[in-house]
């Protein structure tokens, strides 16, 4: 699994990591009603780790009706590709790609960018509004 993530590096304070898109494991929307779909709201953050692909996410219903926390993948893929059960966390390199975590360690992400390439690089989590910075040779993780 590598170096697990510092626990203090979750939560839903400025500077935790931020959930750019979360998938519920249910099929119907906490209200009961209609399909769930990806919740892409804002201040969506890790609680745990489980491994370093398996999350306890808290977020929002895609309906807005309620908060859920439940164990979701990482995976890379945009939120709109998102599955039941799946999560993703955009990272931004340092040449400005956007790409999104496959795997997290406590020092190293690995990513998949939207044309398929894959790699690994040094993180950092920086205040909101300075995430997207482009520092060399390290990824900007998004940030609450």
């Amino acid at each position: 699994m590598g170096r697990p993530v510092k626990k203090s590096r979750f939560g839903n304070t400025a500077g935790d990591f931020e959930v750019t898109g979360a998938f519920s494991t249910s099929t119907t929307q906490a209200d009961g009603t209609g399909a769930e779909s990806v919740s892409t709201a804002s201040g969506n953050y890790i609680v745990s780790q489980r491994s370093s692909k398996q999350f306890k996410v808290n977020f929002l219903s895609a309906d807005g009706s309620s908060r859920l926390e439940q164990v979701l993948t990482l995976t890379g893929k945009a939120p709109a590709s998102l599955t039941n059960g799946e999560f993703c966390i955009q990272i931004i390199l340092d040449d400005s790609t956007v790409a999104y975590a496959t795997k997290i360690c406590n020092n190293t992400v690995s990513y998949l960018t939207a044309g398929g390439v894959s790699g690994s690089t040094k993180y950092s989590l920086s205040a909101e509004g300075s995430d997207e910075g482009k520092v060399t040779d390290i990824g900007s993780i998004d940030t609450i």
